[in-house]
């Protein structure tokens, strides 16, 4: 196929030059309506936020230029079919275990895993079954899951559906997906894999196995992380012998109908670009990794780890284009670095936790900026260095369940003084955000480590998420 087109986008360039009057939504009118909106996206942006039509086709049910659109990208990622998301990965995430999974049945996956997939299991009550991810002691956080748990899990629950997989984890590290597909597929389970960071897999030399190369049957990829589309944006791509036509229902159910143009043109020609150039864009981004993990090293202090990590097992692989960071031994939380390079510095990285750093190095970024960020975290180390005496070394706590998510999260429940749950089942989510992995899911026993972990985030100042009282003095327990 010719990679070198982008059918959503070259239809939007024909129905402009058509100049045709809109009695259609939306209201705006091609910007007209809302000089002061038009004046700030600009005006070219407005003309094509426009309503489907038999010649820009329907996301919902697609027969032309997006349906052509779909087919391109599917080549591009070396997969059976791909289906153009607008409500972000996480509906892309969801739509796989709906596809896959139903109530009661059980999935198979890391706790480690980003909200929207225990999301999932709370609306349609799936089963989890939790593989404790691998740790590295020494920066504390959680890795993939390695062959031997994954076999484990699945000796131990022949019944279950479907295996998940993050590709990579929010730190750059990967699982052996390959072994873990190969034990899966024998077991007659279905292999769903969150590639929300691993776009570039499919387009960089080097690079880490991509979902769609190791044989998996759905994957869900963020493109606009680090693949250049607009935020909200994605692809879910299917492989083997999943329907179609009933992931396209599944997406249905949820996705918009109003399906927006501009992510979905931004989409198509992020696609066409990294077809055409994606080996050279994620060379250049690997070398500009490279350089920063080795200038940062330099500083003394941080850690920015690499491949050196990789021990064949829970850390399986790494991704080079990843930068994170360690922090705790310069005497800070990751969340204050991230806070001081913003407020102090005016740079704004990814995330930050209780001893790491990430900054998303991708296509748009350039030496300048680079250099910008080495400079900030040298003067950081000097003005800001202290003990780390005291400090949590740990980012991830082994959670125990009780309840099924969906059951948790809809039983009755009574809002409790957090510092008086120990003991009590959760009825909610507890989260820093981003990355948005779940510290507590409904369902999960609150202990006396998690709630020390949560007030030390909060004293941190991480931007805690996923309960009622937006305070987090009070948390809902489930009373069954």
């Amino acid at each position: 196929m010719q990679q070198n087109r982008a059918p959503i986008y070259e239809a939007l360039q024909i129905f402009k030059s058509k100049r045709i009057v809109p009695f259609d939504v939306p209201g705006h009118k091609r910007g007209r309506g809302n000089p002061e909106l038009t004046a700030f996206l600009g005006k070219q942006c407005m003309e094509t936020d426009v309503n489907s039509m038999k010649p820009l086709d329907n996301l919902c049910h697609p027969v032309s230029v997006i349906r052509e659109a779909e087919e391109l990208a599917a080549e591009a990622f070396g997969a059976r079919h791909a289906f153009f998301m607008v409500n972000g990965t996480t509906s892309a995430v969801q739509a796989m275990i709906f596809s896959c999974v139903k109530e009661g049945e059980k999935i198979i996956l890391p706790r480690n895993v980003h909200r929207s997939a225990i999301n999932a299991l709370v609306v349609n009550g799936a089963v989890p079954v939790y593989v404790d991810p691998g740790v590295n002691k020494r920066l504390g956080i959680p890795l993939g899951m390695s062959v031997g748990d994954v076999r484990n899990a699945i000796e131990n629950n022949p019944d279950a559906k479907a295996v998940f997989v993050n590709n990579p984890t929010y730190y750059g590290v990967c699982s052996d997906l390959k072994k873990i597909v190969e034990i899966a597929h024998r077991a007659g389970m279905t292999v769903l894999v969150d590639e929300a960071h691993g776009t570039h897999f499919y387009f960089g030399d080097g690079l880490p196995l991509s979902a769609m190369a190791a044989g998996a049957d759905m994957a869900a990829v963020s493109m606009h992380k680090n693949g250049g589309s607009l935020t909200q944006s994605s692809f879910l791509l299917i492989n083997n012998y999943i329907s179609e036509g009933y992931v396209r229902q599944v997406i249905n159910l949820t996705q918009t109908t109003s399906g927006s143009y501009l992510l979905m043109s931004s989409l198509d020609l992020s696609r066409k670009n990294l077809a055409q150039n994606g080996k050279r864009i994620y060379k250049k981004v690997v070398g500009l990794a490279d350089y920063a993990r080795d200038e940062v090293n330099k500083i003394g202090g941080y850690y920015a780890f690499g491949k050196e990590i990789i021990d064949g097992n829970a850390a399986y692989d790494f991704d080079a284009a990843k930068l994170s960071i360690h922090t705790r031994d310069i005497g800070l939380a990751g969340i204050e670095v991230y806070d001081i390079l913003r407020d102090d510095y005016d740079i704004q990285i990814e995330f930050g936790d209780i001893g790491n750093i990430l900054a998303i190095i991708s296509v748009g970024d350039t030496d300048l900026m680079i250099e910008r960020l080495i400079s900030a975290l040298s003067q950081i180390e000097h003005i800001h260095r202290r003990s780390p005496v005291g400090m949590l070394d740990h980012e991830y706590i082994s959670p125990e369940v009780v309840l099924a998510p969906k059951h948790a999260f809809y039983a009755p429940k009574r809002a409790v003084p957090i510092k008086k749950s120990a003991g009590m089942v959760c009825s909610e989510f507890v989260m820093c955000y981003p990355p948005g992995i779940p510290i507590l899911a409904p369902g999960e026993r609150i202990t006396g480590e998690i709630l020390e972990y949560i007030a030390y985030a909060k004293e941190k100042g991480c931007f805690m998420t996923g309960t009622e009282d937006v305070n987090l003095n009070y948390i809902n327990a489930a009373t069954v």
